[in-house]
């Protein structure tokens, strides 16, 4: 088995029909196409003792031009496709391409058990691309099953195959898991010049080419999981200038909420009850040491009847943001 990588071909894509079986037809096919006929006849010139000439044709020697069957496999992605844990529907893209010169079916299988990566999807299974967009579309592409819909493609056409995947909800941080796509001519594989007699395209013979006829490239998975923390603290000034906590003291609360690991939090927000014997104290409210009003506004903040209220946003992985509020202690 040979591995190989080929740029993405995104222009094959634009008109291929959006069928059951995808066909895709470049302007041009890889050298001459399997089962077209290469006739040849050769002529002899003579002079004759009387000063004449004559000429003779030979027989026509017909060739037919075997099928070559090679095919590449390519991860489309360009780089690891970032998921959390526990989500399903997790797409990885790769590109099938028939470097052969005639028209053949294409077997797809896929392989999770790979070695060197740090966990293993589940649940995954192959989609083709029905609607030729390149992009895997829930609903419109159509699930791969082998020998029911394997992909056929003209000579050098190529079409997009998706492998798409759960993530088990225990990985961690940072990890990585790989899957294989395989692709494999119908027709058969093995050893480059495997010869299966007339079996090519036209009835010609089909010959195994470089690739063994089969091809396979690694996409890959990596976790992304921010997990977000929150401390609070307090800081007691009384009316004395110490800091004990009597009736008239203020309470100044401070939040810290810390987002760690990789990617980032998205709709972050931080709400925080007035305690009970405490009274709110008025256009308190900072986020990042800047004032926010006690109103609900275009700012990020306000006092709520539930109590002290901050949209943070989407924050990413090793940063901060701190919310400061204060009350007073009722008398």
């Amino acid at each position: 088995m040979v591995f190989n990588s080929v740029t993405r071909k995104s222009a094959l894509v634009v008109g291929c029909a959006a069928q059951a079986l995808l066909f895709c037809t470049p302007a041009q096919a890889t050298g001459t196409l399997a089962g077209s006929k290469i006739d040849n006849t050769a002529t002899a010139t003579f002079s004759l003792p009387n000063g004449g000439s004559g000429s003779v044709t030979s027989n026509i020697v017909s060739l037919t031009v075997d099928e070559l069957l090679d095919v590449t496999v390519a991860w489309a992605d360009g780089g690891d496709v970032l998921v959390r844990p526990g989500l399903t529907g997790q797409v990885l893209t790769y590109t099938v391409t028939n470097i052969g010169n005639g028209s053949e079916a294409f077997v797809l299988s896929a392989r999770n058990a790979l070695s060197g990566d740090d966990f293993d999807p589940s649940a995954f299974a192959i989609y083709l691309d029905s609607n030729s967009d390149g992009d895997y579309d829930p609903g419109i592409d159509q699930a791969y099953v082998a020998g029911s819909n394997n992909p056929v493609l003209a000579a050098d056409g190529a079409t997009t195959v998706f492998i798409v995947s759960s993530i088990a909800a225990g990985v961690v941080d940072g990890a990585r898991a790989g899957l294989d796509l395989i692709a494999t001519a119908d027709t058969g594989s093995g050893a480059p010049g495997t010869n299966f007699a007339g079996l090519g395209t036209g009835g010609a013979n089909a010959v195994v080419g470089a690739t063994g006829a089969d091809g396979l490239d690694d996409g890959y998975y990596k976790v992304s999981a921010a997990t977000v923390g929150l401390v609070k603290s307090a800081v007691v000034t009384d009316i004395y200038g110490t800091a004990t906590a009597v009736p008239g003291s203020t309470i100044s609360y401070t939040l810290v909420a810390t987002v760690n690991g990789s990617g980032s939090v998205a709709n972050l927000a931080i709400a925080d009850a007035i305690p009970t014997g405490s009274t709110y104290k008025p256009g308190s409210i900072t986020l990042e040491a800047n004032a926010l009003t006690d109103v609900l506004d275009a700012d990020a903040g306000e006092l709520s009847p539930t109590g002290v209220e901050v949209r943070l946003g989407t924050v990413p992985a090793g940063q901060a943001r701190t919310v400061t509020f204060k009350v007073t202690i009722d008398q």
